[in-house]
């Protein structure tokens, strides 16, 4: 599939908001929080466009903190109708780009550990579990923290 990466604009939210919602039920963005993040020096969103239709299929919001040169992923969605073409990996692999651009140490996530495609995606580019976080999740599942560092 023909796609090409973009930034995010506030005339995204409606698209953020339907990947959002089409991929997690518990725990999604909301309009409000999109249109704050989009506003953030701190929050980096980047977007994967389908180059004929032009309709966005997947982003991936990373937030940076002043004090601390470790990158958080902190969502990664595919349109579901789009899954299973190899997107999450492409995306995934711009954002650890994007963060040792910036000299980052290295990029930190939060997984469901129920969520086995993204945790094996997580694990063939190098991340590792550090932590089990009990009933992380708002329905109370339990998540992994998970981080890759740039320079082991």
């Amino acid at each position: 599939m023909p796609v090409h990466f973009r930034s995010l604009t506030c005339h995204d939210i409606d698209a953020l908001i339907a990947i959002e919602n089409a991929c997690f039920v518990t725990d999604h963005l909301g309009r409000r929080s999109f249109r704050r993040l989009l506003q953030s020096p701190s929050a980096h969103l980047v977007g994967l466009q389908h180059q004929k239709t032009h309709a966005l299929c997947a982003y991936a919001l990373m937030l940076t903190r002043r004090n601390s040169a470790w990158w958080r992923l902190y969502s990664l969605a595919v349109d579901p109708k789009q899954q299973g073409q190899g997107l999450a990996r492409i995306l995934l692999q711009h954002c650890l780009q994007q963060a040792q651009k910036a000299a980052a140490q290295g990029m930190r996530l939060e997984v469901n550990v129920s969520n086995h495609s993204a945790l094996a995606l997580y694990y063939s580019c190098g991340f590792e579990v550090v932590d089990l976080l009990p009933q992380y999740y708002s329905d109370g599942a339990d998540g992994f923290r998970m981080q890759l560092s740039f320079h082991p």
